[in-house]
């Protein structure tokens, strides 16, 4: 029975090349959780994860501490039994926030093993159709000083002269009325056949603040309204989606079926943007899915494109898959050895086996902290 032997990590922090301000915070650097799992046979998988602005190191001490060695000497593909192993162990520890960001990157590392192990791209081996292209929405928008609402048009119109059929814009940091004048020049700059997504980031507090904002997007027809509160305050969601003709769309940073499901029965959210690198891994992200399908609600997954684009081309109800198309605010993209392409507003499906890609070396160096080995012949690799 293959095993397996070690599990290796580090934590890579990348600065911002200008600071950039969502509608409640401003963004200077962005620390990644970088992971490693070797089997005995030699086969090698990775996984990853965002941990933040700050405190990177958190996601190691989960990984060396708490994790690795429950991961340690399995059988790779008793996938199902692993995850339990790992969520019983950081019960007390994690369920949310990094130690479950942690279990999600081993968990995705693992399963890239196995597919890289008979030799398929991760969507295949998921159960993917054999459809050579995902749909993608072009994200963007972010708040840069400067950054009138005329240069705001000026960019989504690029987006849409690359071929994309959907855009995303930041909305929530302004007053209504400068607000409404972004959201209107972002219009009138990709016309009215361009699907046209607003992210709130977290910016209310209350529905009658809600309410005054959305009464000023809705005569521009956006196709959704993004995480308008705090991901705790799901009855406001539900609330608001009662109240608004915009469809109500969340789920990037929360945690397990159970939460996601609160969301559903609550009609909290019509579209779940899940993030597979958050809620779990790809093991919970598939059961999340498959709950959501029951419910009739589609999955938009939460950045992270290169790993998103195997689970909503293998997902029934996958929809969009999130793209950036430079490393200015996504900036993980520095750390791939391998970019994804595009094509009328459509990723091209990976062909190579896993993931599709490994981290490279020099920028991992560049801006990691160094590999940390546990497991057989534990040295730093």
């Amino acid at each position: 029975m293959t095993k397996i032997e070690s599990v290796s990590c580090t934590v890579a922090k990348i600065p911002l090349d200008n600071a950039t301000a969502f509608s409640t915070r401003m963004v200077h650097d962005r620390h990644y959780l970088l992971v490693k799992v070797r089997t005995d046979d030699g086969i090698e998988g990775i996984g990853f994860c965002y941990v933040g602005s700050a405190a990177g190191r958190l996601g190691v001490v989960a990984v060396e501490d708490l994790l690795a060695p429950i991961v340690i000497g399995k059988d790779p593909l008793q996938v199902e039994k692993i995850w339990k192993d790992m969520y019983q162990e950081s019960l007390l520890q994690g369920r949310m926030g990094t130690v479950m960001r942690a279990l999600s990157a081993i968990d995705v590392a693992i399963w890239d093993r196995n597919a890289r192990a008979v030799g398929l791209p991760l969507w295949k081996y998921l159960g993917g159709s054999a459809d050579k292209t995902v749909q993608a929405y072009a994200s963007g928008g972010y708040y840069l000083d400067g950054k009138t609402p005329e240069k705001l048009g000026e960019e989504v119109a690029h987006y849409v002269s690359q071929g994309f059929k959907a855009v995303k814009i930041k909305v929530g940091r302004l007053d209504p009325a400068g607000e409404e004048a972004r959201i209107a020049a972002a219009r009138e700059a990709v016309g009215d056949d361009i699907l046209l997504m607003l992210d709130a980031n977290n910016a209310w507090e209350d529905l009658p603040t809600a309410l005054e904002y959305m009464r000023r997007y809705e005569p521009y027809n956006p196709y959704w309204i993004e995480e308008p509160f705090s991901p705790d305050d799901i009855d406001n969601h539900a609330r608001l989606a009662a109240r608004t003709p915009v469809t109500v769309a969340t789920g990037e940073i929360e945690y397990g079926r159970w939460r996601h499901k609160e969301l559903l029965d609550k009609g909290a959210a019509g579209i779940l943007q899940t993030d597979a690198l958050v809620c779990g891994g790809i093991s919970e992200f598939r059961r999340i899915a498959a709950l959501a399908a029951g419910y009739g609600v589609k999955i938009c997954p939460h950045w992270f494109h290169d790993l998103h684009i195997h689970l909503v081309a293998s997902s029934a109800n996958g929809q969009f898959v999130e793209f950036f198309l430079n490393d200015q605010v996504l900036n993980f993209r520095r750390l791939v050895g391998r970019q994804l392409e595009f094509k009328s507003g459509n990723l091209m499906l990976p062909t190579e086996p896993g993931i599709g890609f490994d981290f490279d070396g020099k920028a991992v160096a560049q801006y990691g902290s160094g590999w940390t080995k546990i497991g057989n012949n534990a040295s730093a690799s």
